[in-house]
């Protein structure tokens, strides 16, 4: 602890004498004494003196004097000043004491116990206070150190979202025209060796983007650009629909696929359906790829219910492999698998179940596993869900392939895109409906397209070169023709970010379409879109 400098101020050396004599005891302090109050000032102003014992009656300057002094000047006014007198005790002196800037009075002859009790009281507030003061610093240099890390936090997350945003586009860009062309061809004259060829071409690239899907999510997760949509729907029909899926690739791998539902499941429950899906897709997946022999459960029971809510565990369990009693843990994390051994056998990228666990933190639920090694393991998602009286329902397009859909009447569609393949895959599907098609490499040839030709129709890609497909909209959009700023727009966007959806929409964009897009998807957008412009103009 840091020693206090405390001054003696009497013109008198032998009651100096006395007084540091008696404040020997006194732990933490440095005495520095004078006779003189003109030279006491300059000891004051050079030195960091926190207490004063200030004799009263003094020649020249007397100790009211003194004190008045040291208030006065904002280097000194911070010191405790203490009255020594041998004068009266009458109330006016003390009044005066005070009024000078003095905090407390001894009187002559001093009490021993008194004045060490006083002075050490003294001393231990001034430590009380420097401490406080180093406490406030260093909660300040906390404060501006926090507000630091979080700039630089902000910047990392509009860094990694800029990132992944371009690693989006630049993915997704390739694989939407691979998977047309996959399109394009399953509509085309194939031998029997040739459609084979299309199936397996088919099942990789699904696979090519189901693994950046989950690259995609796990990364909106982190730097928490992912939000859950709470939205009505039935979890009965959702895990039905799951059965049908899996059940025709568990018969494939020879294995048997059951389903046990609690009959207390509600009907329709608030939740993100999408989410939930994700979640049991990738337990069953699991399953799937690590089960050679016997059966894949998937069940559904109700923990706790009352009338607007209910507790539901979503469970599948299969009779794979298992996992290690040491690995269990572990297997929720990114990148992470059981073993090195399972990774080189069954492949995989280890994000399934992390995604699966972040997931379940959004959804507010919790998830679990239990395995025997070599004896199979069960995979648990639970969460509270609030009851919902019924789900919208929605028009499920009709599943044909796409050359099978009906034709559009003399329809002009322009379509801006930089990427000549899907440049080239969506002018052919677009010509398979009966669509004359023109085709441009970036927003301004978009732009002085228009000018020039009339429209029924314009598919933007929102990346491109020269001029975006944000920056086209808007310039259409102020066209002097009031008619071609009605052209219906869709804009093509292989972003996986809300806010740059949103951000087309804000331009003036009618309708979004990601990339790979389902070109039942884009054929009933189309449908939509030139409905009600003729609705419009009619």
């Amino acid at each position: 602890m840091k020693n206090v400098n405390l001054l003696i101020l009497d013109d008198k050396e032998e009651n100096i004498i006395s007084l540091s004599a008696l404040l020997a005891d006194v732990h933490h302090i440095n005495i520095i004494s004078s006779t003189d109050p003109n030279e006491a000032l300059k000891i004051c102003w050079k030195n960091d003196i926190a207490i004063a014992l200030v004799d009263v009656q003094m020649p020249d300057i007397n100790g009211f004097e003194f004190v008045s002094l040291l208030k006065s000047n904002p280097k000194t006014n911070h010191i405790m000043a203490i009255m020594v007198t041998a004068i009266s005790k009458e109330e006016r002196y003390f009044l005066k004491g005070l009024e000078s800037g003095a905090i407390d009075y001894l009187y002559k002859p001093l009490n021993p116990e008194i004045t060490v009790a006083k002075v050490t009281s003294f001393v231990n507030q001034i430590h009380i206070q420097e401490e406080i003061k180093q406490k406030n610093i260093a909660l300040e240099e906390s404060r501006k150190q926090l507000l630091a890390a979080k700039e630089d936090a902000e910047e990392a997350r509009k860094s990694k979202e800029i990132f992944l945003a371009n690693m989006s586009h630049e993915i997704r860009t390739p694989i939407n025209g691979i998977i047309g062309i996959i399109h394009m061809l399953r509509n085309s004259e194939l031998n029997v060796e040739q459609k084979d060829w299309i199936q397996r071409l088919d099942i990789a690239s699904n696979s090519l983007l189901l693994i950046i899907n989950d690259i995609l999510d796990i990364s909106k997760i982190d730097s928490g650009m992912m939000k859950v949509e709470n939205e009505s729907f039935s979890l009965r029909q959702k895990l039905e629909d799951i059965r049908k899926i899996f059940k025709v690739k568990a018969l494939d791998k020879q294995l048997d696929f059951e389903m046990e539902i609690d009959p207390r499941l509600p009907e329709y429950v608030k939740s993100d359906p999408l989410r939930i899906q994700q979640i049991v897709n990738n337990f069953i997946s699991n399953s799937l790829k690590f089960t050679e022999t016997g059966t894949i459960r998937l069940k559904a029971e109700v923990l706790n219910q009352s009338n607007t809510e209910s507790t539901i565990k979503l469970t599948v369990t299969d009779t794979g492999i298992g996992v290690k009693a040491d690995a269990i843990d572990k297997i929720f994390l990114a990148f992470e698998q059981a073993d090195d051994g399972i990774t080189k056998k069954f492949g995989g990228t280890g994000l399934g179940l992390a995604i699966v666990k972040r997931l379940a933190d959004l959804l507010n639920g919790t998830v679990s596993a239990e395995s025997i090694y070599g004896d199979g393991s069960a995979f648990s998602f639970q969460a509270t869900f609030e009851h919902a009286e019924h789900f919208p329902n929605e028009d499920k397009m009709d599943k044909k392939v796409f050359s099978k859909l009906e034709k559009f009447e003399d329809l002009s569609i322009l379509i801006a895109e930089d990427n000549d393949l899907n440049s080239f895959m969506l002018a052919h599907m677009l010509e398979s409906w009966g669509c004359k098609v023109d085709n441009v490499k970036n927003g301004r040839q978009a732009v002085e397209k228009v000018n020039q030709y009339d429209y029924d129709l314009i598919m933007m890609d929102t990346h491109m070169p020269i001029m975006s497909g944000f920056e086209a909209i808007k310039e259409i959009k102020k066209n002097s023709n009031m008619q071609k700023t009605f052209i219906p727009i869709i804009t093509i966007s292989a972003s996986v970010l809300e806010h740059e959806q949103a951000a087309a929409y804000e331009a003036g964009a009618d309708s979004v379409i990601g990339k790979p897009f389902d070109p039942l998807d884009l054929h009933q957008k189309i449908s939509n879109l030139i409905s009600k412009k003729r609705v419009q103009y009619d």
